[in-house]
């Protein structure tokens, strides 16, 4: 064997049990426990692995734009007018340049298969698609890229899009999409796709129903079709940010329609919540499809970024797992089985969104492993957990050294009682002078004095559920306040002590630069 991951958790497998993975040639050939043999070895140390993240909707060729668009009123911002004026001043490869940092975060974050929108039109022509394109093998140490090309601005109405459509078929483009809200024939532009899709006997993916109302839903057009062509299976719909309009039992009906037709659903959050609502100056609605609801009716669904840094989203940073994060908070989800739904939404079910036969931890398949920091996928997505190695093929492609974490008052006490001792800055409002200082618990030393302030360092020790507890008193609060609370992360610590004892100073000895180690 070429290379053994040991004490790894995997996804797929409920019961935490630690599995150990042996790698030949590219291609898993073991998962057993305690494997024999000698190779070179990583150890996952107990943390979770899975096959890769999987990117199903992404628009890497306008990514990185916000700095060049012109600002937009917020009821009537439109994405297209954004980037359309941009277009004609594109070249392959300022594309190219853009996409590259997008697709190196993403594998940065752990991504190893991505499906890629391109958009095509007489304004960009190929050049978005050739500086696209350019990145599938230049990375392929690292991911599988596929192009879904389409059309943003229009297809029907929108002369000569159609034959770069087709163009971008004929130069390897595996999927055809479109934007049918952006067509003045919404429903001959879906025809059309459909048609394209027979022709090159490629997969759909469509971005649909997105609006202020539930109104006018292209979604059954698109069934009717999936069912008359017979693409069951080959046919996904983007966004579906409507649905989030409709009561549940309307979204549970359609949801088994779908199902049955064999359609399935990317959910993007951060757009649809950026863009949906902008009609109403209060109470706004969230706009993003319930993904779990989908699933428990059957419907296959997967989250995705779709926009980084453009005006459809001027944010990113190109995490799944912080992705599926921001979905669970968005749509409340709070028990662990619906958190471990989310984690396979960037994974196994992303796969079979995309119909790859190849993805898993089975032997034979591709050794393609993320060691992510967590024990299960729930906890990876509640922490937003950072993966800490990538392997690609059975290589190492992905190192993250995560920087020590170190809490240090901005001028730390002379003697420190214990290696685990913080120190924290406390204002406790009494002066020096004209007041005699309160007594403070015997455990807590009074180090260094300041005017107002006393540095007071505060044993902070570790339980076996990983939480602390922080025990001061603070005069301020009463004679006998005493702060005792349970805190489990650095931000919960913070906003603890800021609340119950005044002003602290609190600084996180982080270093500045990145701590990633990219292997090409």
């Amino acid at each position: 064997m070429d290379l053994i991951v040991r004490n790894a958790r995997l996804a797929d497998r409920s019961s935490g049990e630690l599995i150990d993975i042996g790698v030949e040639q590219g291609r898993i050939v073991a998962l057993e426990h305690a494997l024999a043999g000698e190779a070179e070895v990583y150890d996952a140390k107990g943390c979770l692995a899975c096959p890769g993240l999987i990117e199903t909707h992404i628009h890497l060729d306008k990514s990185r734009i916000i700095d060049r668009c012109a600002p937009q009123e917020r009821k009537t911002l439109s994405p297209v007018k954004g980037v359309s004026p941009l277009k004609e001043s594109m070249s392959v490869e300022d594309v190219h340049a853009r996409a590259e940092r997008t697709l190196q975060d993403c594998i940065k974050h752990g991504t190893t298969r991505m499906r890629t929108q391109v958009e095509v039109d007489p304004a960009i022509g190929m050049r978005g698609f050739e500086g696209v394109q350019s990145l599938i093998a230049d990375y392929k140490w690292a991911i599988d890229i596929e192009i879904c090309v389409f059309p943003q601005e229009g297809l029907t109405n929108y002369p000569g899009t159609d034959e770069l459509l087709v163009e971008g078929l004929k130069r390897g483009a595996t999927v055809v999409g479109g934007a049918p809200r952006y067509d003045s024939d919404q429903a001959g532009q879906i025809r059309r796709i459909f048609e394209l899709a027979r022709e090159f006997d490629v997969d759909i993916d469509i971005h649909l129903d997105v609006g202020p109302t539930a109104d006018a839903m292209n979604i059954y057009l698109v069934r009717e079709l999936t069912e008359k062509f017979k693409r069951g299976g080959r046919v996904v719909v983007g966004h579906m940010a409507k649905l989030s309009l409709l009561p549940p039992e309307q979204v549970a009906a359609l949801a088994r329609s779908l199902a049955n037709t064999g359609i399935g659903v990317t959910v993007l959050p951060t757009t649809d919540l950026f863009l949906m609502g902008r009609d109403r100056d209060h109470a706004v609605v969230r706009g993003v499809a319930d993904a779990n609801l989908l699933c428990e009716h059957g419907v296959n669904c997967s989250l995705s970024s779709n926009n980084i840094l453009n005006p459809a989203t001027p944010y990113g940073d190109c995490s799944l797992i912080r992705m599926a994060n921001l979905y669970a908070n968005v749509l409340q989800v709070d028990r662990p089985e619906r958190l471990r739904e989310c984690f396979g939404m960037l994974t196994d079910r992303s796969a079979r969104l995309l119909n790859l036969t190849d993805y898993g931890f089975a032997v034979g398949r591709p050794a393609d492993i993320v060691i992510v920091n967590a024990e299960s996928p729930e906890q990876a997505i509640a922490e937003i957990a950072q993966p800490l190695a990538v392997f690609k093929h059975g290589r190492q492609t992905v190192a993250w050294h995560p920087p020590p974490a170190v809490l240090k008052s901005r001028r730390p006490p002379r003697q420190i009682a214990a290696p685990a001792d913080v120190a924290f800055r406390v204002n406790t409002g009494h002066s020096r002078k004209g007041r005699r200082e309160s007594a403070l618990p015997q455990k807590a030393d009074i180090d260094q004095r300041d005017g107002h302030v006393r540095l007071v360092p505060i044993l902070l020790q570790k339980s076996p559920r990983r939480s602390c507890r922080i025990k001061i008193r603070n005069n301020r609060i009463g004679a006998n306040g005493f702060l005792n609370q349970r805190c489990a992360l650095t931000p919960d610590l913070e906003s603890i002590l800021r609340t119950q004892t005044g002003k602290i100073l609190l600084q996180h000895n982080l270093p500045t630069s990145r701590h990633w180690e990219t292997m090409a």
